[in-house]
This record gives structure tokens, sequence and C-alpha cells, in this order.
């Protein structure tokens, strides 16, 4: 069975070098484990390796820099043009085993744009990865617009990635426990997740949208804990937003689409295999942060059936970003 991942990571020594001064003062971003950040680096023969030996056949790279939406906007912007070329580079030479997703510099927003449609009609990239907030201010502010103008325009969809939460809602949130205890619980230990998944609902109850009809967001992690809680949103926003001319769920089912990046155990990938469905809950590892081998562990321990598993492993992902 074919196999694609989707939400896979890399970094560039440029991209290292040019936030090292952000993680000397803030551990969220920090890349503790040095096996890890060699494993970021490769983007050749090592990775292709481990691709093989959990029976991964593509992988879908994006840049994973916590910091990136940190830096003065010129440095921003030069960083991510110069990864998204090294990392057509890299797909160029292997162009069976991997494909990209363009990092884009939100702090000058039109300039992402005109870099994201570089990315898409030049390098042959799939879409584009965002993280986050940037500058305070979530994504369904007016001053992106020119992003998912573009997304739209391009027919690729943007897949919006947890980042460090911003430091007043870290400091409120998840100050004053023990050691790291409340760094971890800030990310991958719970934030991360259900930041995203109040990011996703912002978008949809904005009215994003309703501006943009073709839009097409990825989200990671089982859906960031929306589908857990996806009527219960139904039930509080319907009522109370005649602004919008769906309801919650409509929007959600139809611009999103959900990944089990970092996720490998049944009951969250049942809840949102019957919440999502088969048709847009694609298979994703998360790695190099999650293993290959875990992330295969999933598809070998969930019992489903084969059109809907040929869907997730491959098929979801080959349709939405045309591969």
């Amino acid at each position: 069975m074919r196999t694609i991942t989707i939400e896979e990571h890399f970094l560039t020594r440029e991209a290292i070098e040019t936030t090292a001064h952000l993680r000397a003062t803030d551990p969220t971003t920090s890349f503790r484990d040095p096996g890890v950040l060699g494993q970021l680096l490769d983007i050749g023969a090592g990775r292709v390796a481990d691709m093989d030996a959990a029976g991964i056949d593509m992988q879908v790279l994006s840049l994973a820099v916590c910091g990136l939406e940190d830096l003065e906007p010129a440095a921003a912007t030069a960083l991510a043009h110069n990864a998204n070329d090294e990392l057509a580079a890299a797909v160029a030479a292997r162009p069976s085993r991997l494909a990209g997703f363009a990092a884009l510099a939100l702090q000058e927003p039109e300039k992402a744009a005109a870099e994201f449609e570089r990315c898409v009609k030049k390098l042959g990239f799939k879409g584009a990865l965002v993280n986050g907030t940037t500058g305070g201010k979530f994504l369904d502010h007016p001053r992106f617009s020119p992003i998912f103008e573009a997304a739209q325009s391009l027919d690729v969809p943007v897949y919006l990635h947890p980042a460090p939460p911003p430091v007043p809602v870290r400091n409120a949130y998840y100050s004053d426990l023990p050691g790291q205890t409340g760094n971890f619980l800030s990310t991958a230990g719970w934030g991360w997740h259900v930041e995203t998944g109040m990011h996703s609902l912002r978008l949809i109850v904005s009215g994003l949208f309703d501006r943009f009809p073709k839009l097409k967001i990825i989200i990671g992690h089982m859906g960031e804990d929306i589908p857990f809680s996806l009527a219960r949103a139904d039930s509080v926003f319907s009522p109370r937003t005649p602004s919008l001319k769906r309801k919650v769920s409509d929007y959600f089912h139809e611009h999103f689409y959900v990944t089990t990046s970092g996720y490998f155990t049944p009951p969250p990938f049942l809840c949102a295999l019957q919440v999502v469905g088969a048709d847009r809950l694609l298979f994703s590892i998360d790695y190099p942060f999650s293993t290959s081998a875990d992330g295969r562990g999933l598809l070998d321990s969930v019992s489903i059936g084969a059109a809907d598993m040929e869907k997730i492993s491959h098929g979801n992902a080959e349709k939405l970003l045309k591969l």
C-alpha cells in the first residue's frame, strides 16, 4: 500500500544560525535532541533510508524553524526564500520521494504572497505551511488576506501548524510550574493543539471562508481537538453568529483537511474518522519529532475498510496536492 506523509519537517543551517538569538531567550523554540537536529538537516539519503525502513513512499517537507515569525521582516523574508530554494533542490534530486510546502514570512504579507506564487509556479511546491500567530495577530486579521488570495488563486492548501504561544499567554497560562513542565504544557503537551484548534475556529467565525469560498486549510494532530468538540461549537455559534452564511461544522467539513501527525493511537483516529470522514483525513507522521515507525504503526493498528485506508494512506494527498 502506497503511503504519503505531509507534515514532515526539515531545517537549514541558515535557519539555525538566523534564529539562534531567539532560542537563547525562548526555551520553547530549542531543538533539545541532537539526533533530531541531525534528522532535520538531512533532506537526502539518510531521510530516504528512514522512509524506506518504515515503508513511507513520499514525504511533503516543510521548514521547522520555530521563530521565523519573530524575526525582523527583511531577515524573515530572506530566510524563507533561501530555505525554499534549498528544499526545491532536494525535491528535484528525488522527485518521486520528496515534495515541498513553501515557507512564508508573514511579517510582509504582500512579499509572502509573491513568494508563495513563486514557490508553486516555479518551484512546483504543493502549498504553504505557516506557524501560529505573527506579530500577535491571528491569520483572520485582514492584513494577511494576500496569503489567502494567493492560495485560492493558485488552488493549493495552507497548512496551519502550531507554534509556541505568545509571551503574554505563556506567562498567564503556563508559568509557575516545576522545571520545564510549563514549556511542555504550552507546546506539544497541550497548548499547541488547543491554540491551533482555536485559531482554526477563528478563521471560520471571522467569515474568512465567505470571503474566500475555495480556500483549503490543513491542520494536523487529528484535527487539533476540533473533531471532539465540533458539535459543541455548532450548538454555541450557530444561533449567535448571524453574519455567517452556514454552520461552523459546514465550514469545517468543506474547507478543512486533517492529518494524523503525532497522534498514533486508535481512539483519536476513530473520532477524527467519524467526524471528518475518510475523504478528508490524511496520513502524516510529524517526522522527525515523531518516528516513522510509530507513524506506520498507526496504520497497522486500526481496522478500517480497504477503500478508506487507500484514501487516508495516499489517495487524499494525491488528490489535494496534485501529486
